[in-house]
C-alpha cells in the first residue's frame, strides 16, 4: 500500500470519526419537552432562554438544563393542629392548596425549592388565616377563609412565578366539650322557634275564634247555622243517630227558611 492510499484511509477514517462525534452530540443535544413542561436553559452559565413544549437542543458544555418546570396545576395538603381563632378556641383545619408555575424562569432561578417553599407558605398563612377569624365565621362562610387564604398565598409566592389557584378548607375539627355545647345551643334554638311558630299559630286560632263569636253574638241566625253544620258534622263522621230538642229543632227549623227565603230573592 503506498503512501497516497494510507492518506485516503487515514483521511477517510478521520472523516468518518468526526461525523459520529458529530452525530453523537447531536443526539445528545437533542431534547423533548411534553406539553405542560418547560426547559429553563443556561448557556455559559447564565440564564439564556425557556424551551419547550417540543423538540429542543441543548449544546453540550456550553448549555446546560437547569431545572423542567411542570405547568400543571399542583396539589398540596395542609394542615394546621391546635391553631388558636381570634375567639381563642383551639381547632385543627385541613385545606388543599391547587397551585401552580406562571413563571418557568422565575421558580427555576429565584428559589431552589419552589415545592417545599409553597408548602411551608401554605402553613403559615393557613395559621394565620385562622388566628384572624372567628370560630363562628371559620365554620359557616368558608368560602370567604378560602378566597382570603388563597390571596395571601399568592402574594407571597409571586415573586417565586407561582400562584394559588385555589384553596379549600376540607375540615374544621374543634374540641368534643365545644361541639356538645354547640349541639345544646343548636337544639335549643329549635325548640325556641318551634314554640314561637306554636305560639304564633293559637294567637291566630284565638283571634279567629274571637271573630266569629262577635259574629255569632251580633246574627243568632249565623249562630243557628253553625249549629247545624256542627250535627251534620257529627253525624257524618261518627254514623250516629243524633237526638235534638224540640225547641233547637224549632230554631234550626226557622233558621232553614230563612236560608231558603235568601236563596229564592236571589234566584
Amino acid at each position: 500500500m503506498d503512501a497516497q492510499s494510507i492518506r485516503r484511509l487515514s483521511m477517510g477514517i478521520a472523516i468518518a470519526v468526526i461525523a459520529l462525534v458529530i452525530l453523537v452530540i447531536i443526539a445528545r443535544s437533542i431534547r423533548i419537552a411534553s406539553e405542560w413542561q418547560r426547559a429553563v436553559i443556561l448557556r455559559l452559565g447564565r440564564f439564556s432562554h425557556v424551551a419547550g413544549p417540543g423538540i429542543y437542543l441543548v449544546f453540550p458544555v456550553i448549555d446546560a438544563v437547569a431545572q423542567v418546570i411542570d405547568l400543571r396545576i399542583q396539589t398540596t395538603m395542609i394542615t394546621a393542629e391546635q391553631a388558636l381563632t381570634r375567639d381563642t378556641v383551639a381547632v385543627g383545619v385541613d385545606a388543599i392548596v391547587f397551585w401552580k408555575v406562571e413563571n418557568a424562569e422565575t421558580a427555576a432561578i429565584r428559589i431552589a425549592n419552589y415545592r417545599e417553599a409553597i408548602e411551608r407558605v401554605a402553613q403559615t398563612s393557613l395559621r394565620e388565616m385562622i388566628g384572624a377569624t372567628d370560630l363562628s365565621k371559620l365554620l359557616s362562610d368558608r368560602k370567604t377563609a378560602d378566597e382570603q387564604l388563597r390571596v395571601t398565598i399568592t402574594t407571597k409566592t409571586s415573586s417565586w412565578g407561582v400562584t394559588a389557584s385555589s384553596v379549600e378548607i376540607k375540615d374544621v375539627a374543634i374540641p368534643r366539650e365545644l361541639q356538645d355545647a354547640m349541639s345544646r345551643q343548636a337544639q335549643a334554638e329549635r325548640e325556641k322557634d318551634a314554640r314561637v311558630t306554636l305560639a304564633s299559630a293559637e294567637k291566630a286560632i284565638a283571634e279567629q275564634i274571637l271573630e266569629a263569636a262577635k259574629l255569632y253574638g251580633s246574627d243568632p241566625n249565623a249562630l243557628k247555622l253553625r249549629q247545624m253544620n256542627l250535627l251534620y258534622e257529627m253525624n257524618k263522621e261518627r254514623g250516629t243517630t243524633v237526638l235534638i230538642p224540640t225547641d233547637m229543632a224549632n230554631s234550626l227549623g226557622s233558621a232553614v227558611a230563612l236560608v231558603k227565603a235568601m236563596t229564592t230573592d236571589a234566584a
